[in-house]
């Protein structure tokens, strides 16, 4: 008889997750079994959970959710070489096709075959997760798990936030959720002059302000342009949209000094519009973010706080996986950075 583990499960075409028994897969060839210690929720994981807009083109029920979690190794496929039972590791969450054109190009985040854990395929809410060996991360002793469980977002503002040289830059960041405020301590970290957030939400902002912003502006009592003025600069030289508001993007392209640099990783609605002239007569260069820089981000994000980078400030919760109901409240509300869920019972159920 197939053995069996707990699993959060998007049972059926409606908003809610359900905790269910389901089998427990096993490592194929090329792949390995991870026995999960912390799983995080992610926003997209919550997009799942209300069952949106997005949620419904993309998701097919019944599916395990989700891609940012810590575990350890319990069993290695055919052909596997380089990792050992036991050890402790997180994992890349697009898996890519290796044959494409980008993909042997050395650009794999840029396959568009790309296949989401927790997305496209049963991810690791879950006891065990199966994952290609070529998408795990070895987690050196000296990182916690609690912050290893989040590395695939810090992977999105690092690969956002080191798009452009920061030194000495004056940068804006669009949108304080957890990505946003853990860019802005990437800015701080690598040597950002003035580093101003924007958002509608006090207490993200002061996250962001305790990760290294030096200007946070709530949108709903000031205006960004006013702050310019305080600063005594042109501009900025740096953009970073994370809100996906396009009010706030509009913003931010008017905030901009001339030949500034822009990278976008917040996910605009179809059909926003922009006022062109903001970037074609400034000269603004425009990138889009998406996922990590296979692995150079993760090599990176791993030094960074191997030398000193407070990843823990944006650390908010920690929670039994039992009450991942409130862990999902919490992000829904918004009154929290990260949520990191245990499956390990070291953490007890809140009353």
């Amino acid at each position: 008889m197939a053995q069996s583990m707990r699993a959060l499960v998007k049972a059926e075409s409606a908003a809610g997750i359900t905790m269910r028994e389901v089998p427990r897969p096993t490592a194929g060839p090329g792949e390995v079994l991870v026995k999960l210690e912390k799983t995080a929720i992610c926003g997209t994981d919550l997009h799942i959970y209300q069952w949106d807009d997005w949620a419904q083109r993309t998701i097919k029920p019944p599916l395990v959710i989700g891609h940012e979690f810590v575990g350890h190794i319990v069993e290695i496929g055919a052909g596997v070489k380089g990792y050992q039972e036991g050890q402790r590791v997180s994992a890349e969450g697009h898996i890519v096709c290796g044959v494409c054109r980008n993909c042997r190009a050395g650009k794999p985040h840029l396959c568009p075959h790309t296949i989401g854990i927790g997305v496209h395929r049963d991810g690791g809410f879950a006891e065990y997760v199966v994952v290609p060996a070529t998408n795990l991360w070895p987690i050196p002793d000296e990182i916690p798990s609690e912050l290893a469980a989040f590395f695939d977002p810090f992977g999105n503002a690092a690969h956002c936030a080191l798009q452009f040289d920061l030194v000495g830059e004056d940068v804006l960041i669009t949108g304080a959720g957890p990505i946003g405020i853990i860019a802005a301590g990437i800015a701080k970290h690598v040597g950002a002059r003035h580093i101003v957030i924007s958002d509608i939400n006090d207490y993200r902002l002061q996250l962001a302000a305790d990760m290294g912003a030096t200007r946070t502006i709530n949108v709903k009592n000031e205006r960004l342009l006013d702050v310019i003025d305080e600063l005594d600069i042109d501009g900025f030289d740096i953009g970073m949209e994370m809100s996906g508001n396009a009010q706030a993007f509009n913003d931010m392209l008017k905030a901009m000094y001339h030949g500034g640099r822009v990278a976008m990783l917040g996910i605009l609605p179809n059909g926003a519009g922009i006022n062109w002239d903001d970037v074609i007569f400034k000269g603004l260069k425009m990138h889009g973010i998406y996922g990590r820089i296979m692995y150079e981000t993760w090599y990176k994000m791993t030094q960074m706080l191997l030398t000193g980078f407070p990843l823990e400030k944006v650390l908010t919760h920690q929670i039994a996986i039992d009450d991942y109901e409130t862990g999902f409240d919490l992000m829904a509300h918004g009154k929290c950075g990260k949520v990191v869920c245990d499956w390990t019972g070291d953490i007890k159920t809140a009353a």
